[in-house]
């Protein structure tokens, strides 16, 4: 009954800006099946069009709740700074906090700065540092584009967004989906406690062996993220 009346009261007006508003943001569970194969074709297609020249790059992740007075901020931007000048593109979610971080480093450093926003129902502000923008409505086709054009991953201090990145891109390299890359987690007071469960319960049950904790390093300083890459592709 309650339902009923806010449905009556609320004006038609707002209701139809609503509707498509989440229609053109979010996925609809009654779309055609042909027409969301099409939707995803494109964004597919749009996203390989516009990153194909940029085949150098990094991608960076990190939280985005953490202001620019964090240490990690200014961790973040000065590890795209050094990146920069030493030749990589960066490539970052496109929103606030450490991929504003980063995207701020890059352009200060004079580098190709490139920002993959994702439509949200609760919308992510693009940050103003990226030089190349890209917008996304599937997540997983943002992911392929994350993948696809780096050259390494590096993972900064962040929420089940950034640990999503950090276990998909390490399990695509234990199953051989991908050719390996170096991941690093920077700080490693942030990331001490996700290392241990790993070692202390994940390994010792057996889900994963000794081999499979060689597929990311720790660091904590900007520096050591340059030599890491710089090492692997010597």
């Amino acid at each position: 009954m309650g339902e009923n009346i806010k449905r009556q009261t609320l004006p038609r007006a707002i209701e139809k800006t609503l509707t498509n508003l989440l229609r053109s943001k979010i996925d609809l569970f009654g779309e055609d099946e042909q027409a969301r194969i099409r939707r995803i074709s494109n964004e597919f297609s749009y996203g390989f069009r516009m990153l194909s020249r940029f085949q150098n790059s990094v991608s960076i992740f990190g939280s985005s709740r953490l202001g620019p007075k964090d240490p990690y901020y200014r961790l973040a931007e000065k590890t795209a700074y050094l990146l920069s000048r030493a030749g990589y593109g960066i490539i970052t979610g496109g929103g606030g906090s450490i991929m504003e971080a980063a995207n701020k480093g890059a352009r200060r450093g004079r580098g190709v700065s490139i920002g993959l926003n994702i439509y949200l129902p609760t919308e992510q502000k693009a940050n103003p540092y990226a030089t190349t923008r890209l917008e996304f409505h599937y997540f997983f086709v943002r992911k392929v584009m994350f993948v696809r054009y780096a050259k390494a991953f590096v993972i900064f201090p962040g929420g089940y967004g950034t640990l999503d990145e950090l276990f998909e891109s390490i399990n695509l390299i234990q199953t051989v989906r991908i050719p390996r890359f170096p991941v690093v987690l920077v700080g490693s007071r942030y990331w001490q406690g996700l290392l241990h469960w790993l070692m202390s319960t994940v390994l010792r049950r057996g889900c994963i062996g000794n081999e499979d904790l060689s597929l990311f390093s720790l660091v904590d300083k900007a520096e050591d993220v340059v030599r890491v890459i710089r090492k692997f592709y010597a």
